[in-house]
């Protein structure tokens, strides 16, 4: 499988050319960049075509953006008006979040890409089919936006009433949108599990979020790595093996002190999950 990291890994770092070399030094091939204003502020020009520069020189590919989930630079730290839901009710607030996102869309002029990942809503929402309302309006307008330059919007899976699988497949078949799926296997995890979110999911899954933990929280461990991580990795590796090029394995993980080197780390835990045995091979290894 294709191999990609999410610099959600450095996310507590301005995003600099430094950390994309070592990405590539560490036998990455392409990345995710997190649109986190503290990170990579899509609204400073200078920052992003400085990366554009880089980018044109460099084998390091950039697969997709993380749509901001904070309009701030603090990490959602100055109050909630920095949150960016696409479901927000209120019709002028939610404009402006769209334009934020626009925002985020537009360095697909500078620094091509393929995918920006959405998310439905924010942690923990309840579900209201008004909120669906919403967001259909938002994702019609930012479909539009994002297509004209290149992109795909893909939804994610995330711990919320609105977006689990079989939420996000009814959402679009109310709406009728074509949106893929990027599918978030520590999620699902939280969820009703890795397994039956899968199962709704993946004909329409053209990109990944894997990262582990202990079923209760959101930690983004580091597979193999971290002492309270329990999912179950080979079951999961034979579930996304299924559909060979239809989307990559990407890793997005958080920087932990236990961890010092985090990127080389990454590349590990690539190692580590493409020398888990298929079925085939367990079977055949039995005999």
């Amino acid at each position: 499988m294709d191999h990609v990291l999410s610099t959600h890994v450095c996310i507590q770092h301005r995003l600099t050319t430094v950390w994309l070399d070592r990405i590539w030094d560490a036998g990455i091939p392409a990345v995710e960049i997190f649109c986190a204003r503290h990170h990579l502020d899509y609204r400073d020009r200078a920052q992003i075509n400085e990366l554009g520069h880089w980018f044109r020189d460099s084998q390091l590919k950039l697969h997709s953006l993380h749509m901001p989930m904070y309009s701030d630079d603090q990490w959602g730290r100055s109050g909630p008006n920095a949150t960016i839901s696409i479901t927000e009710l209120s019709k002028p607030r939610r404009q402006e979040m769209v334009d934020e996102i626009k925002r985020a869309l537009e360095a697909a002029e500078v620094i091509p890409y393929r995918y920006a990942v959405q998310h439905l809503g924010v942690g923990g929402e309840e579900f209201d089919l008004r909120k669906w309302d919403a967001a259909f309006t938002a994702l019609e307008e930012l479909n539009l936006f994002a297509g004209q330059r290149g992109v795909e919007i893909l939804l994610e899976n995330i711990p919320n009433a609105l977006s689990s699988g079989e939420r996000l497949m009814g959402f679009l078949e109310m709406t009728h949108l074509r949106n893929g799926f990027c599918f978030d296997s520590g999620h699902a995890h939280i969820m009703s599990g890795i397994e039956h979110e899968w199962e709704i999911m993946r004909d329409r899954v053209k990109s990944t979020h894997i990262h582990d933990n202990d079923g209760k929280n959101d930690n983004h461990r580091y597979p193999f790595l971290g002492e309270d991580g329990n999912v179950n990795w080979r079951k999961t590796m034979g579930l996304l093996r299924e559909r060979p090029g239809q989307y990559p394995l990407l890793l997005e993980l958080r920087e932990v002190p236990g961890i010092p080197k985090s990127i080389e780390a990454a590349a590990e835990v690539f190692r580590r999950l493409e020398e888990l045995p298929s079925a085939e091979e367990e079977r055949e290894s039995r005999r």
